[in-house]
């Protein structure tokens, strides 16, 4: 007898009477809207074999009466909102086969009697608040494959028969507060995927694990453990390695060993020095991924022999000189990060001629003389961040072929920037800032990527997100902002905003009235110009817009209250202009203080203490040519987008933000979610789950 009701939307609680089905054998209520506890008459269905209460709103403790059901072998409680102790009953559930109690807030100990369940292949405890040490007596779980104990407040040491299990392919351990290793862990061929990162590991790097041989994924970021130059380890099958924000002082000498690395992470240490020689020269064939950043390299970039990469990160280091034109030679590069470090010179114009590379970030160096033919034969660089150099000249012609996100920023560009940026249809991030530049209004106009398409009510644009076969989530930077006077730096931002900047340039005449055309704009930067004239009431029209700066203009009239329908605005600067007339009142107009209008000494109404229907003729308009020098001082001098990116997967995402604390009465939804990286075999895991519950 079956019952199978999942994924059909019933609510309610699930009635004392289900006991009295004691023939049921199958009862998938999986994805369903059930809430309450479950009935201790659960366990009066002595025939059950399958199990699955998961993605509901259950409540409440597990009912010590499931110890009756002897013929369960698939317990799923994934996702509800179960909690308390989970009842160590399981001695006399022999035949379960896959246990899940994913996604709960079950709390106290690891039930000791799962131990004992020998025909167990699946055992997932995760994301729940689970305490203490692991059980240290021997474990009967012969079928094993996968056991997943990660992001709970588990602690002590990791007994060996975690790793001793015969059949064992993957363990995760990570996010608890484990604190150190068995001492002897026997050889295991099984073993291939070992997460213990987010942990409370200390000392040199666990000896113990060298008896692992056949590990292809092995993660310890986010402990506190050193490497000695002298250990001897042999990975010979190893493919992902993770050390990420560890105590290294210098590259693993081990790798010298590892000939199948694909994923190489050691960013966020204590490295100094110059690249070794012979790191960089090491003929990893398989390397495709490979970040060094936020360490304290120094040196000229060495010749890499890693034809393969795909992935480069060298940001946030001391590396300084020109770029050897040696870099062109790895010619699979998708990414290339060399952000914030001490480049000099001209940056190799072959880099514009590698087929292969989409994203490049040279932000925060020293670069000179006029930028490179970016895309001159490349169809696949849609990211171009070159933020804070010193490149001179012009913008080169060739940015022709698919461009999503273009910042020049902070350079000396000294170009009428060409209408043909209007060309660029994929364009959604454009940052001119801080230039001597200025820009045809007829470019506004055909920015396709900024054009709401469609008539849905949706904060969503579609081909912004990450490809459903990402498997390197990468690239997660900053966004640099200027907040009264103080350059503040925001890191791990991946939410993706259209956006366009180009603040602080020789801006002229009136506000294009093509903007009104980019329904799908999030933020909208024109201060620091000289823009002239009205504040168009069709501004209003950009209904997704949630931060507009138009400070530190010329304009003039009244500020239209059409710009009240804007629902998401939280940032709002019309500061130092020449505005008259009444605040409009309504909507988020009512969130703003008097610094978003301060310097307009004919604006009245709330929130300035000035009254309307009031003069005071000693208020004469002030004159903008000593604005360089109040501004750092005033409000968010200009608040800008400094360098806007960035988020990258595989698909690459694209992302830019601002400060949700800026916002006292609103924070905005698109700068809460952070991308926090993908471990590699995720959607594995995720795939055998699903093919786990459906067997």
């Amino acid at each position: 007898m079956e019952l199978d009701i999942s994924s059909t939307g019933i609510s309610g609680e699930l009635p004392h009477s289900i006991g009295i089905f004691s023939s049921l054998n199958h009862l998938n209520l999986y994805g369903c809207q059930f809430s309450g506890s479950i009935p201790d008459s659960i366990g009066n269905l002595t025939q059950i074999t399958e199990l699955d209460l998961s993605l509901n709103h259950f409540t409440g403790h597990i009912p010590s009466t499931i110890s009756k059901l002897k013929h369960l072998t698939i317990f799923g409680l994934t996702s509800n909102s179960f909690s308390g102790e989970i009842p160590d009953v399981f001695s006399n559930l022999q035949k379960l086969r896959y246990i899940d109690f994913f996604n709960n807030s079950f709390n106290g100990p690891f039930p000791a009697s799962i131990l004992s369940l020998t025909h167990l292949e699946y055992l997932g405890l995760s994301s729940n608040s689970l305490s203490g040490p692991l059980p240290s007596k021997a474990s009967m779980l012969q079928k094993l494959s996968e056991l997943d104990l990660s992001d709970n407040s588990l602690n002590g040491t990791i007994p060996s028969w975690v790793f001793n299990l015969p059949l064992v392919d993957s363990l995760w351990l990570h996010n608890n507060k484990f604190s150190g290793l068995a001492d002897e862990i026997k050889t295991n061929p099984t073993l291939q995927v070992l997460y213990l990162n987010n942990n409370q590991l200390s000392g040199s790097f666990p000896q113990s694990l060298v008896n692992l041989t056949n590990l292809s994924t092995l993660d310890l970021s986010s402990n506190n453990i050193t490497i000695d130059e002298g250990i001897n380890i042999t990975f010979p099958s190893l493919e992902f390695l993770l050390l990420s924000s560890c105590e290294l002082k210098d590259f693993p000498h081990f790798l010298r060993n590892v000939k199948t690395i694909q994923y190489l992470d050691i960013s966020n240490n204590k490295i100094c020095g110059q690249i070794p020689n012979w790191f960089s020269g090491m003929r990893w064939d398989s390397l495709q991924f490979l970040n060094l950043s936020h360490n304290s390299l120094t040196g000229h970039l060495p010749q890499f022999r890693y034809d393969n990469l795909q992935y480069l990160y060298l940001k946030f280091n001391s590396l300084q000189g020109p770029l050897a034109l040696s870099i062109c030679n790895m010619s699979s590069l998708i990414l290339l990060d060399l952000s914030h470090n001490y480049f000099s010179d001209s940056v190799p114009h072959c880099l514009g001629s590698m087929a292969s590379l989409t994203a490049l970030d040279l932000r925060r160096n020293n670069f000179t003389r006029s930028l490179p033919p970016f895309c001159a034969q490349s169809t696949s660089l849609s990211t171009i961040v070159v933020n804070g150099n010193r490149f001179e000249g012009l913008v080169p012609v060739s940015l022709l072929n698919g461009l999503e996100v273009l910042d020049v920023g902070n350079n000396a560009i000294n170009d009428t920037f060409p209408a043909w940026l209007g060309i660029l249809q994929e364009l959604q991030v454009l940052i001119l800032k801080s230039n001597n530049g200025s820009l045809a209004a007829k470019v506004f106009g055909n920015f396709k990527a900024m054009i709401k398409l469609d008539d849905e009510d949706t904060r969503e644009i579609k081909y912004m997100k990450p490809s459903e076969n990402a498997i390197y989530i990468s690239y997660e930077d900053s966004v640099s902002l200027v907040i009264k006077g103080h350059d503040i730096e925001l890191e791990r931002i991946s939410i993706i905003m259209t956006t366009i900047d180009l603040s602080s340039n020789h801006f002229e005449g009136v506000i294009p009235r093509t903007l009104m055309d980019l329904s799908s704009l999030w933020l909208l930067n024109l201060s620091h110009n000289n823009l002239r004239g009205d504040i168009p009431m069709k501004l209003g029209k950009l209904n997704m817009l949630e931060a507009l700066d138009l400070s530190w203009n010329r304009l003039t009239g009244q500020i239209p209250q059409e710009l009240t329908g804007m629902n998401f605005l939280a940032f709002l600067n019309f500061s130092q202009n020449h505005l008259v007339g009444p605040i409009p009142q309504g909507r988020q107009f009512n969130t703003f203080e008097n610094d978003s209008y301060g310097g307009n000494l004919d604006l009245c109404g709330l929130p300035l203490p000035k009254q309307c229907g009031t003069s005071d003729s000693s208020h004469a308009p002030q004159q903008l040519e000593s604005e360089e020098d109040e501004g750092e001082s005033y409000f968010f001098s200009g608040f800008t987008w400094e360098s806007v990116v960035i988020g990258y997967s595989f698909g690459l995402v694209v992302g830019t933000a601002m400060w949700s604390f800026m916002f006292k009465y609103r924070k905005p939804k698109w700068f809460l979610d952070f991308f926090d990286g993908l471990m590699p075999h995720k959607r594995r895991r995720q795939k055998k789950r699903a093919q786990r519950r459906q067997t």
